[in-house]
């Protein structure tokens, strides 16, 4: 619905921003809308309809209105919540982004209207102070206490209880057209048995579709103590972040995430397709210069993903004091970085370069 507001705005000639956080989108008529208790009469010429309209009137019935294009066709505005994904839609990496999505945001893009600010994680997110952990922690004693969480953790689901095995944390939702899961899906015996003298275990606290998938791998293959698959739980979740080394965001497109901000602030490194939301936050893992704070994979499929995991085994075998140094890098960066603080700071700045710019109109009517 919020599609809606900045048609009211330009008709106001207040300035307004238009966020965009995913790019779905929903479409109505005006006769609908104004059935809802909402006065489209008035503000109909800025919003963005399927075909070109012809007057109000010709329009109210059969000429659909889109409601994310109307947001950003009206919007003095724009921004996504990820600099880099706002750049894929312009260059058309992504197909299944709608032409004239793309059309009204290069529009708004080279007009320097549009803008990529990424989102942040909830404060509450800080091992330091989350009460959901077994045993909190900074970065300089974050090796201990990750170790002591691991086997709360592993005691509650049944995995072999090893303090020093290499814990791989699923995140997100198992959704199998974004976030990636058949790649995984199609490793997973690989690596688990590929790993097997290391005790490597993954743990999926996530909903979705595709669990069902797992489920029949796990089953199969009886990788009782080493998989553990487990709904979404709050609680569940921090504990993981505590516990984990890694976590798994093989996304195929990343408007944002957030998962693999909070891990790094964790002492959990990413293991990711480099797209999106993720090219902005993660950069490849170079121990040896005291740089990157994950592993990152350029094609997108299950060789990818099997090769970033290799990666991350291998940082994971290093000498501790190497190891825990660099953890320890990554926790403070990531907490300077990945806070309300920064995002704020330049939405505001956002917000005083919109009140200085002189208000232009649109023209009459979108299609």
């Amino acid at each position: 619905m919020t599609g809606l507001i900045p048609a009211v705005a330009r008709q106001m000639g207040i300035p307004c921003l238009f966020t965009i956080h995913n790019i779905h989108t929903v479409k109505s008529t005006l006769s609908e809308i104004e059935n809802k208790g909402i006065d489209a009469q008035a503000f109909w010429q800025h919003l963005y309809f399927e075909h070109i309209p012809d007057g109000y009137w010709n329009s109210r019935h059969d000429n659909p209105i889109d409601f994310l294009l109307s947001g950003i066709f009206a919007a003095h505005f724009v921004n996504t919540v990820s600099p880099n994904f706002l750049k894929e839609i312009i260059d058309g990496r992504h197909a299944f982004i709608d032409e004239k999505l793309k059309q009204e945001l290069s529009n708004k893009y080279y007009a320097g209207c549009a803008f990529g600010i990424l989102n942040s994680p909830d404060p509450g997110f800080n091992p330091g102070t989350d009460k959901r952990l077994a045993f909190n922690y900074g970065p300089p004693d974050h090796a201990a206490a990750k170790k002591k969480n691991k086997v709360v953790l592993q005691k509650m689901l049944a995995l072999v209880e090893d303090e020093n095995a290499p814990v791989f944390f699923w995140p997100s939702r198992l959704d199998p057209i974004q976030k990636g899961c058949r790649l995984l899906a199609d490793i997973l015996y690989t690596v688990i048995s590929k790993f097997w003298e290391d005790t490597l275990q993954i743990i999926f606290v996530a909903n979705g579709d595709f669990q069902s998938i797992f489920w029949d791998i796990l089953n199969f293959h009886k990788f009782y103590d080493r998989v553990a698959i487990c709904d979404f739980d709050e609680n569940l979740e921090h504990l993981a972040y505590g516990a984990s080394d890694f976590i798994l965001m093989p996304s195929r497109f990343e408007p944002c995430g957030l998962p693999q901000m909070i891990a790094p602030i964790y002492g959990a490194l990413p293991v990711a397709y480099d797209t999106g939301g993720i090219h902005d936050t993660i950069s490849h893992m170079d121990w040896e210069n005291n740089a990157g704070n994950g592993f990152l994979f350029e094609t997108h499929d299950a060789g990818g993903l099997l090769w970033a995991m290799e990666q991350a085994m291998g940082f994971f075998k290093l000498p501790p004091h190497v190891k825990e140094a660099q953890i320890e890098r990554v926790m403070i960066e990531s907490a300077s970085v990945f806070n309300h603080s920064v995002t704020a700071r330049q939405y505001i700045d956002l917000y005083e370069k919109m009140l200085k710019r002189p208000l232009v109109s649109t023209p009459e009517s979108g299609a």
